[in-house]
């Protein structure tokens, strides 16, 4: 439902239908922003529309006689209509006709709902047999209910174990992990199987990749040369935060302000690096102060995108035109990150500070001490008579041979470490507002640390602010933002679109949420329970709605064809990452071990011959790297790796709160050829051949077929495949050669004693089974 549909006068809601309205054809010349409004006319405040009293602007309640607005929109002059007649915005008859009702009823007026701090509602009563429906269901059920629908059945228990499994996991369901479940779908063996899975260590590497998206994280600097840099522990920290169900709202604080902490500990250091993500530049002719502005720019509008889903980026050069952020709000947001130690140019894949991981502290702090105690030794002061020569030069002796043991040993400890960017903090830069977003212009005023004038009734304190006052802010009550665009952002993860479906912005530009008390239900009970990340999504799928089957009857389709009303499941294409570690695990190729420095898998050679200073080629891992999952590969930002961009996975140079998906070519050709898919399927092949030798080809399709679906192949998926491998021996007895050349694709050896022509045969079968679209589809 949107401005699109008319509705009855007791069915216009302010926010649903007219806001969007307005927002769409009016606020770029009647909005926020004073520097473009026309006529001094403002729509985007009660005022504006209808006067100081509610009775004397451009709208009269009750009076469409005499509501100006109402009275341009509908002119047939030419010179007096609004939107004019050649901006291309021309209203809608259904919009006309839902403003006219609107007025007519009384033109109710409210804030943005997103603004609005959110309100806990009561549970609705449904008339339901079912007995399963938890809390949330029955926002779901009363919806779907008005609307003269209901709840699609359950899922069978194969598609409801990968769904969770890959919802959870990212990961295809383990038989151990899924066998009981499967043994007996009963209600409690579910929400077992839920236990279990997010009990696995790869949950947190699941919802590392989503929130990796958010705060684009990259292996490399993105500007210029983009060289690499180092950041993987930052990555690894958001794995154990997530694995550890760290509280959200601590999870915000170590980010933003770990260093401001009493006695940071190393992972509250470590977790700073987000400060850090920004992209840098090392290019020689850089102005340090142009990109030192770039950086807090970066910085306002990720921390406005990843946790209040706004686009405070907009009010950068300008006032915000559709939302009521300013350009001062801006520069204010940007100078809580004044305090942070850096430099607008980089010297060559050097970006300090860092932290060293793996280096023993004590010894460090020893080796001071040492250098220290020598240089006093070398360098006595004339007075100092207390040694003599000789003793003077034996200790220096002994501290050298000391100092030389305590060097050696951090060298070799060096070896071993991992070096991660984090945030110092120093005396803060001034910060002033850049007219027009010109670094050069310095007549803008200075402005100091202050949360969006629009969302605090006063700044929290007279003394200066820093990151860590932003970061409280974020996740206090006060806020009415973190917890919705959260909350709404895992409904996407484990219903495929939110609630309100613009995940990068609950502005104006947005959309209405299309369970709105649902959405406010779920914000506050996660605030309610310590922002309990794991009770939240184990809320969201032992749901009666989350368990419904995708398929869609062709009268539900024509109903809600973009599954608003939730009537059933939604399926889609996995992400990037997953489609590849689906691919490895389903092979038995899948090196699970958690966390460590990015890998390099194979790559076309010569993708790279367009990064200069220095020039570079890509070499691929030469062990086990080479079968890590998706979410370690290097994330090159400027050239990021073909086969994740086959999957449309993003470059990480801005926030990025939803992926799009695309249906293309390449994404077939990528699972046929890809080397990794290739050695992957030949690995899957080979791995039957050895493990099962007594099989019949019918035999042998149902075990490859199962273990890569969890289910068994039709009587025509059968044939299908059977006259495939058939085609496939006999092609390949006559090529001989190309049957040992596809046995060369990838690093693993394939056994002297296995036929080169029946893995060849076997391998175009389970190529055929990884590119099929239920492989890589989420159901």
């Amino acid at each position: 439902m949107g401005p699109q549909t008319a509705f009855a006068a007791d069915e216009i809601d302010f926010n649903r239908d007219i806001r969007p309205i307005l927002s769409a054809k009016c606020f770029q010349c009647h909005g926020p922003d004073a520097r473009s409004r026309e006529a001094d006319l403002r729509l985007d405040t009660r005022e504006g529309l209808l006067g100081a009293d509610g009775n004397a602007g451009v709208v009269t309640p009750h009076k469409l006689d005499q509501s100006e607005l109402f009275r341009r929109l509908t002119s047939t002059e030419d010179y007096e209509r609004m939107p004019p007649v050649d901006s291309d915005l021309e209203l809608t008859e259904s919009e006309i006709a839902n403003l006219k009702t609107w007025i007519e009823n009384g033109a109710h007026w409210a804030g943005h709902w997103a603004y609005i701090p959110p309100a806990m509602p009561e549970i609705p009563e449904v008339e339901s047999e079912d007995t399963s429906l938890a809390d949330i269901d029955r926002f779901v059920v009363r919806t779907l209910a008005e609307n003269e629908l209901e709840l699609s059945p359950e899922a069978d228990p194969i598609t409801l174990a990968r769904r969770l499994s890959f919802d959870l996991t990212g990961l295809p369901p383990r038989e151990d992990m899924v066998a009981p479940f499967l043994a007996n779908p009963s209600a409690d063996e579910y929400e077992k199987l839920v236990d279990r899975l997010m009990a696995s260590p790869h949950f947190g590497e699941r919802l590392a990749m989503y929130w990796l998206d958010l705060v684009r994280y990259g292996d490399t600097i993105g500007y210029h040369s983009d060289n690499a840099q180092h950041i993987s522990p930052y990555r690894d920290y958001v794995i154990d935060a997530f694995n550890d169900n760290k509280p959200f709202d601590e999870f915000t604080r170590e980010q933003l302000a770990g260093d401001l902490l009493e006695s940071p500990t190393t992972e509250q250091i470590v977790a700073t690096g987000y400060n850090r993500l920004n992209k840098k530049t090392e290019e020689g002719g850089a102005q340090p102060e142009e990109y030192l502005v770039k950086h807090a720019a970066d910085r306002v509008r990720t921390t406005a995108g990843a946790w209040l889903g706004i686009t405070m980026g907009c009010a950068e050069c300008h006032d915000h035109k559709y939302d009521p952020f300013t350009t001062r709000d801006f520069y204010s947001m940007a100078a809580f990150f004044a305090d942070i130690q850096e430099v607008g140019h980089y010297r060559a894949q050097n970006h300090p500070p860092y932290i060293e991981l793996g280096i023993d502290e004590e010894l460090v702090k020893e080796k001071l001490r040492l250098e220290d105690e020598l240089s006093a030794l070398k360098n006595p002061d004339s007075s100092d008579k207390s040694l003599s020569d000789e003793e003077r030069a034996g200790q220096v002796k002994e501290v050298e041979s000391r100092l030389a043991e305590v060097t050696g040993e951090l060298e070799k400890q060096s070896q071993n470490s991992r070096k991660s960017m984090i945030t110092v903090s120093v005396p803060p830069r001034e910060v002033r507002v850049l007219p027009r977003g010109n670094w050069l212009d310095k007549t803008g005023e200075v402005v100091q640390p202050a949360l969006p004038e629009s969302l605090v009734e006063t700044q929290p304190a007279e003394e200066r602010l820093n990151r860590l006052d932003l970061a409280n802010w974020l996740v206090s009550e006060e806020n009415p933002l973190t917890a919705r665009v959260f909350m709404n952002r895992m409904w996407k993860l484990f219903y495929g679109h939110g609630l309100s479906r613009r995940l990068d912005d609950v502005g104006s530009q947005g959309e209405w949420p299309t369970h709105p008390e649902l959405l406010d239900y779920l914000a506050l009970d996660f605030q309610n329970h310590g922002w309990d990340v794991k009770r939240a999504i184990r809320n969201l799928v032992l749901t009666r709605t989350y368990r419904q089957t995708s398929f869609a009857s062709p009268e539900l389709l024509k109903r809600d064809p973009e599954n608003k009303l939730l009537a059933r499941q939604s399926r889609w294409r996995l992400d990037a990452e997953i489609i590849r570690d689906n691919a490895l695990a389903t092979s038995g190729l899948l090196v699970e071990t958690i966390g460590g420095e990015s890998v390099k898998p194979y790559q076309p050679a010569g993708y790279w011959q367009h990064l200069n200073f220095p020039t570079r080629s890509w070499e691929h891992d030469k062990n086990e790297n080479q079968y890590r999952r998706g979410l370690y590969v290097f994330w090159q930002r400027t050239f990021l790796h073909p086969s994740l961009l086959a999957f449309d996975a993003p470059s990480r140079e801005e926030c990025t709160a939803e992926r799009p998906i695309s249906n293309t070519p390449k994404a077939a050709l990528t699972l046929l050829n890809d080397p990794s898919y290739v050695e992957a399927a030949r690995y899957f092949a080979v791995r039957s051949l050895q493990d099962e030798t007594s099989l019949s080809a019918a035999e042998r399709i149902e075990q490859l077929w199962t273990d890569a679906l969890t289910r068994s192949p039709s009587s025509t998926e059968r044939e299908v495949l059977l006259e495939l491998q058939k085609s496939q021996h006999d092609y390949y007895q006559q090529h001989p050669d190309e049957a040992a050349e596809l046995l060369t694709v990838g690093m693993k050896p394939v056994s002297e004693e296995l036929d080169p022509v029946a893995v060849a045969s076997w391998t175009a079968v389970t190529r055929a089974i990884m590119n099929l679209h239920e492989f890589i589809t989420r159901n």
